[in-house]
């Protein structure tokens, strides 16, 4: 199922978050949001996940506009990891990831949504985690947990806000590998708002830089993500190295 996004504006009290904002998405492409704090990143995932109601633009889902669709249809396409997570009940891992499947309950849990469930903690590795308390889990298991929760929902569109943002570095990497390869795999797409530039270069397909609410460049990794780019956005001096086929970005002293 194709996303695109026509000319999205935002504002709140007079205040412009975005503008002219626009862009496509077809199955098994993961795109990355890069900018600074403020540009605009995280608004655009609410946008399109309607947690934000948009009053100019269009967003499209397999063609039929988001606008017209209530939340329950919208969220058996599309499912959102967000940055934190805080419930006020005790749940298990098991109960966690069962929430994805409310959009499809409607008396009852089935046979069938446990089976979703289990498929997609033991595709996700954490099988062996079901029976213990959400609460009690490291960062990076939390971060798995959230992230079956969301593949549950079987969604066509995966949104995720900043999904490495509290792991250390071997779990970023653990956690992007898997994501990519089950995105890959069930052949869905990703929007993700990201900080870290070479995660961004190594596990997207397209990346999309924001600059004060608007989009100052949108396209192929290789062509958008390069050293006047990044000194535009951030405001920072870079080169680019490749090992193993694989650009990174590397911060050089300013001397202005």
């Amino acid at each position: 199922m194709q996303l695109e996004v026509k000319n999205l504006n935002f504002s709140y009290n007079n205040y412009s978050f975005l503008q002219e904002i626009s862009f496509s998405l077809k199955k098994g492409e993961i795109l990355s949001i890069v900018g600074p704090n403020g540009s605009g990143k995280t608004t655009i995932l609410k946008c399109i996940n309607k947690i934000l109601n948009l009053k100019y633009g269009t967003i499209l889902l397999g063609g039929k506009n988001v606008k017209n669709l209530s939340l329950k249809e919208i969220s058996k396409h599309i499912s959102f990891v967000p940055q934190n997570f805080s419930s006020a009940f005790t749940l298990s891992v098991f109960e966690m990831v069962l929430l994805g499947r409310k959009p499809y309950i409607k008396w009852m849990v089935s046979s069938n949504d446990e089976a979703i469930v289990m498929n997609t903690l033991e595709m996700m590795e954490i099988n062996d985690l079901s029976f213990r308390f959400f609460s009690e889990l490291s960062g990076g298991e939390k971060q798995k947990v959230l992230i079956a929760k969301a593949l549950a929902q079987e969604p066509d569109i995966i949104i995720l806000d900043e999904p490495t943002s509290n792991l250390d570095l071997k779990h970023q990497f653990k956690i992007m590998n898997l994501l990519k390869k089950i995105i890959k795999e069930k052949n869905i797409s990703a929007v993700m708002a990201i900080h870290d530039l070479n995660l961004a270069l190594r596990f997207s397909d397209k990346i999309m830089m924001l600059k004060n609410g608007l989009i100052h460049a949108y396209g192929d990794i290789n062509n958008i993500l390069n050293e006047k780019n990044v000194k535009e956005v951030f405001g920072i001096d870079t080169v680019i190295y490749y090992h193993s086929g694989f650009p990174y970005i590397i911060p050089i002293e300013n001397q202005e």
